[in-house]
């Protein structure tokens, strides 16, 4: 589709927004994801007209028939991006490129029809400039939902030919309750994420579903995360259920594990590898073990770990828990290494340093 026909958004702005006194009353505590703004983005597709209606409208429930295929066979994807406020109160997007092209590539394995990165990027400029008012200040954030499901009313198993692309936007505080306290991690030894040839480097919602489970064993056992051991062998670290994760060793360097198909390609993930690289400190993509992970908290050898997402951003890994036992790593406090690069990719996110790369964008006119 050329940039010439590209739909535009008709702006219909919401009637009954939440009152002022409402919305500043909810600021004051701020929790993750369940306060959302007065409107939504909304475009539609079918495999006649391709991209069309594009609008910028109430926040509101759809009208979908009980026979949609997301309802039957889950044709469904999503992403997870942030507006911030900068201290001169410019409003900016962090990499909101990489999230329209990860976005495809979940579209591509999916069997979904992609969206024109511009499209796309259109969409969250459109709905931030209408809802800047809910962009919190101080260190909140307006966190970004841009969604895709199959609206097509049919019960046969094949790709739908309709299809209703999303953004809906909530303003909200730390991810993790505890602000920078080290989180808990529970190792499953049960359940899987992904396996090869599967969808675990696609974000949709059938992957998070799959972790549920797991996540609650997580809960019962008083920690905050899962982890996630490979398919195969029940042997490798993959991911978190929800996040990257990095082993910070006593030589200096990193370790996580690699890309390969079963581990969602994190934008924070990539984000810090390349701020590490910039100062010279070795990252290294490779297969980790469980029982090297063990063995290296034990020894001393392995000093930090944290978990990245753009929920969390970066969180420290305290404590690790499975069926067998548990062990601490370091202190079990959020480490020096943690810390220092958190606060670097959260300045570079709100416009406090420099942006060596040109990973921020400014939202034009609010």
């Amino acid at each position: 589709m050329s940039a010439a026909a590209l739909p535009e958004f008709t702006i219909k702005p919401n009637a009954n927004p939440m009152p002022e006194a409402d919305r500043l009353k909810a600021f004051e505590s701020l929790g993750f994801g369940t306060l959302f703004s007065d409107h939504m983005a909304v475009l539609h597709w079918n495999v006649v007209k391709g991209w069309h209606d594009g609008e910028i409208t109430a926040r509101g429930p759809f009208a979908i028939d009980p026979a949609s295929a997301v309802l039957h066979y889950a044709q469904e994807i999503f992403e997870g991006m942030k507006a911030y406020r900068t201290a001169e109160g410019k409003v900016v997007l962090f990499r909101p490129q990489e999230n329209a092209r990860r976005f495809n590539e979940s579209a591509r394995r999916m069997a979904m029809p992609e969206i024109p990165e511009e499209l796309f990027i259109e969409a969250i400029d459109k709905l931030v400039g209408a809802d800047a008012k809910w962009i919190p200040e101080g260190e909140g954030s307006l966190y970004l939902r841009p969604f895709m499901f199959a609206s097509e009313a049919f019960l046969g198993v094949r790709p739908a030919r309709d299809y209703i692309f999303c953004v809906i936007a909530s303003p909200v505080g730390p991810y993790f309750k505890g602000g920078a306290k080290a989180v808990k991690i529970w190792v499953s030894e049960n359940y899987t994420r992904a396996a090869p040839g599967g969808t675990g480097a696609a974000k949709c919602g059938g992957n998070y579903a799959a972790s549920l489970i797991a996540q609650s064993e997580a809960v019962e056992h008083g920690c905050d995360q899962v982890a996630f051991l490979d398919a195969a062998e029940h042997k490798w670290v993959e991911e978190l259920g929800g996040m990257n994760v990095f082993f910070v060793m006593d030589d200096g360097s990193l370790v996580t594990p690699p890309l390969g198909g079963t581990i969602l390609p994190g934008i924070t993930r990539n984000s810090l590898i390349s701020l590490l690289k910039d100062q010279g400190v070795a990252v290294h993509e490779r297969p980790y073990s469980f029982d090297e992970w063990q063995a290296d908290a034990k020894s001393g050898k392995l000093k930090e770990a944290f978990a990245c997402g753009t929920a969390a951003v970066v969180a420290g890994i305290g404590e690790v828990k499975f069926s067998g036992g548990g062990f601490t790593i370091g202190t079990g406090e959020t480490g020096e290494t943690t810390t220092k690069i958190r606060e670097q990719l959260v300045n570079i996110q709100r416009g406090k340093s420099n942006d060596p790369h040109g990973w921020v964008r400014h939202i034009a006119g609010v």
